[in-house]
């Protein structure tokens, strides 16, 4: 038995926690839903994005035919996200496995992908929670997102997004009071709304692509990830 594969059992052997992911992907794997979770994976310190193996403890390898292209595959990746993602293939006496190698988001930097920054919720995927974003940017000093845009207006924020974050909070906090309050209420409960104005934690987390464009353009430079398809 390789080096690689004898590293591969070490890690299938790990409680899948914010270092490890595993998916099956016997066939296929969506490119955009593996950019979701490296970014989530970057967002929560760097991991592993593991396909061809079972997540569910204890693991077995079951072989994977997605990203056969993997240098095309990664470039894809860099661009969307400006961070060096390395992938290898791990032939496993059981099938062939994909590792993705995601690093930590730089100090201070939160990932984001098409407007939208990512965490992981058991299973799934889910967008972040304000406080975790707050923490992120107050790393490199005092936090501008908590600054008003003046110019900004509850117009510029998608709804549906601002419902889904109501929706967390009420799982989180199990308070039912929160599912009464009208969107504004609830973003002033929240601190992402003033009395002066919508904050730029606001704009961050619910903006729509339109006004993170108007509000946040040098924002963009940093943040925005585009890249041709790559599968």
């Amino acid at each position: 038995m390789n080096e690689r594969v004898q590293q591969l059992e070490q890690w299938m052997r790990a409680k899948e926690n914010e270092h490890f992911e595993f998916k099956e992907a016997k066939n296929r794997y969506d490119f955009q839903k593996l950019v979701k979770y490296c970014v989530a994976l970057a967002n929560e310190g760097g991991g592993k994005m593991i396909l061809g193996v079972t997540d569910k403890v204890p693991r077995k390898v079951v072989g994977t035919k997605a990203f056969q292209n993997l240098e095309r595959t990664k470039a894809g990746l860099i661009e969307r996200m400006s961070l060096r993602i390395d992938a290898e293939e791990i032939m496993h006496p059981q099938g062939r496995v994909v590792v993705f190698h995601v690093p930590s988001r730089p100090i201070g930097m939160a990932i984001h992908y098409e407007g939208r920054y990512f965490m992981r919720a058991g299973e799934d995927l889910a967008p972040m929670l304000p406080d975790m974003l707050k923490r992120i940017f107050d790393e490199t000093g005092p936090d501008y997102t908590a600054e008003i845009c003046s110019k900004a207006a509850l117009n510029d924020l998608d709804l549906d997004a601002v419902e889904d974050f109501r929706n967390r909070w009420i799982r989180k906090s199990k308070n039912e009071n929160l599912r009464r309050l009208s969107s504004e209420q609830l973003l002033l409960d929240a601190e992402l709304l003033t009395r002066e104005g919508i904050t730029y934690a606001a704009l961050i987390l619910f903006g729509t692509k339109e006004a993170l464009g108007r509000y946040l353009a040098q924002a963009e430079v940093i943040f925005e990830y585009r890249s041709s398809d790559a599968t």
